[in-house]
This record gives C-alpha cells, sequence and structure tokens, in this order.
C-alpha cells in the first residue's frame, strides 16, 4: 500500500453502523489494490569485444538499470504521495464547507486514545454533534465501544497498513455522512511513526502519550510532535505509581514544536477533561469562524 513506509498492501475493509439510514445490501465494502511489477526485455546483442569488455559492459547496463528502478520508484512514490494530498485537500474542504472540526487522534498502542474518546464523545453529546471514525488493522472492537455511547461511527480495518490515509477517510465519510456543525473524531491506527506523515485533511493532529509509556516519548517520536498542535498526557491518575517526569515530557516536547499545547487528563478519573473539552469547543469555534470566509 505505502512505498513511503513499506506497509503491506492488502485490503481495506470499511464498516458502517449507520442504522437509521437505509442501504441495500451489505454495509462492509472490501478494497484490495495490487501493485504489478513490470518486466522489462533489453534483448541480447552480439558483440565482438572480449570477454572482459562483455563483462564491465553488463555491469554498466545492470547499473543503468537499477538507476532507472530507482528512479521509477521515485516517481511512483512522489505520485502516490500527491494524489494522497490531493485528496486530503479535498476533504479538508469538505469539512470547511460544513462547518465541521475534524481531528485526528494518534498515539502509541495502549495509550488510552479510545477510552478518552469514549469518555468525550459521551460529556460532549449535548453540547454538540459527534461522530467517529475509527482506524485499526483487525476487529470492530473500538467501534463498538464507540457505538455503546450513541455516536454515530465507521470502522475501517486497514489489514497490514499501519495508517490511515486521505481515501480511506473519504470512503468513510461516505458511509458515516455527518452533519454540518459537527466534530469528527478519527481515531488513527496506534503508531507514532507513519500517520504524522499522511495528511487526512483533518484540521489538527492530537497525540497522546501515557505516563506509562516514558517521559521520552517526545524525543523518540519527533516528527509526529512536530505534526502535532496539541499534546495530551493521560493516565495522570498513574503518576504516584511510574517513573515519569511531566515537566520533562513537556520540555521535550517544545523543543521539538515550541508551538505545542499541552493538556494532563485522565480519561479514567476525568481529571482535566473539562480543559480537554473547553479546547475542544475553543477549536470547533474557531473552525466555523474560519469557514465564514
Amino acid at each position: 500500500m505505502c512505498g513511503t513506509c513499506g506497509c503491506s498492501d492488502g485490503s481495506t475493509t470499511i464498516t458502517s453502523f449507520a442504522e437509521s439510514r437505509s442501504k441495500d445490501g451489505d454495509t462492509s465494502h472490501t478494497h484490495s489494490h495490487h501493485h504489478h511489477h513490470h518486466a522489462h526485455d533489453h534483448g541480447h546483442h552480439d558483440h565482438t569485444h572480449d570477454h572482459v569488455h562483455a563483462h564491465s559492459h553488463a555491469h554498466a547496463s545492470a547499473a543503468a538499470s537499477a538507476t532507472a528502478v530507482d528512479r521509477e520508484t521515485v516517481r511512483l512514490q512522489e505520485d502516490v504521495l500527491a494524489k494522497s494530498r490531493g485528496i486530503a485537500e479535498r476533504n479538508r474542504g469538505w469539512f470547511i464547507a460544513r462547518n465541521m472540526l475534524a481531528l485526528n487522534l494518534v498515539s502509541s498502542p495502549g495509550a488510552g486514545k479510545t477510552t478518552l474518546l469514549e469518555r468525550t464523545v459521551t460529556d460532549l453529546a449535548d453540547t454538540m454533534p459527534i461522530s467517529v471514525i475509527e482506524g485499526d488493522q483487525h476487529t470492530l472492537n473500538d467501534a463498538m465501544r464507540i457505538r455503546a455511547t450513541g455516536a454515530p461511527v465507521v470502522q475501517i480495518n486497514t489489514g497490514a497498513a499501519c495508517h490511515l490515509e486521505a481515501d480511506m477517510v473519504a470512503r468513510a465519510l461516505a458511509e458515516l455522512a455527518p452533519p454540518q456543525d459537527s466534530v469528527l473524531m478519527i481515531e488513527n491506527v496506534g503508531n507514532l511513526v507513519c500517520p504524522a506523515l499522511f495528511d487526512l485533511g483533518e484540521h489538527a493532529k492530537v497525540v497522546i502519550i501515557s505516563v506509562t509509556e516514558g517521559d521520552d516519548k517526545p524525543a523518540k517520536y519527533p516528527h509526529m510532535v512536530a505534526a502535532s498542535r496539541l499534546m495530551l498526557i493521560n493516565k495522570i491518575d498513574l503518576l504516584p505509581h511510574v517513573d515519569f517526569d511531566v515537566n520533562a515530557c513537556i520540555e521535550r516536547a517544545r523543543q521539538v514544536n515550541p508551538d505545542i499545547e499541552v493538556l494532563q487528563v485522565s480519561a479514567r478519573t476525568g481529571e482535566g477533561m473539562g480543559a480537554w473539552r473547553d479546547w475542544i469547543v475553543r477549536e470547533y469555534k474557531a473552525a466555523g469562524e474560519f469557514a465564514l470566509f
């Protein structure tokens, strides 16, 4: 699938839980993309040169062929990334036209994204409409948890791929059909590397780090921190039981991204969640004002 990070091809499955809309047939759609290798027959030529010269010529030919393949691969990757950026811009325009705030939530596995999302959706249910796109390699587990909150949700299963891409989000939006004047939460695949490279058309990336992971996380994954508007330090209820220096973590994050905002929360106990909700409301209002121009 991705020539940039090397993750495998395979099928992407989008599962809709929108029971309120009548649909014909199955709501699961599997899309497979196959990459084909092209063989080039250069033919054989007779040479009157001696064996040593022929051997040198063969090496030169192989080197030239390898260079041509490298150039073709680079062009292909550039084309793929350009296409992805184009789809991301269309997604962004779609959100702006509908006065929507789209947030891309990223973290390592186990940082608490889904628990945070469950609580956020529940707490803001009476304030603004929220829809969710869940990204995972396999299972519907997270989507089922979000569905239990009452929020509209679509699950994207990426198979062997390690991140969501803009075209996946575009297809999921067609299934989800979120309303105007609403918030879309995108829970990306658990990974702090590849999602930093891929724009989905979101208003902002929000990186979530838990205190159980170590306070050097921003230094280990600087590209994700640089790409994010907000860093949430989650599971602060566990601080008395772990070796995690909050100030050191924040300092490392701001060495990479001086403008990043930081909030400390516990999705389990609710501590700090008010500030997170206020941040969403603020960004939602700002997105609405931007849509007016």
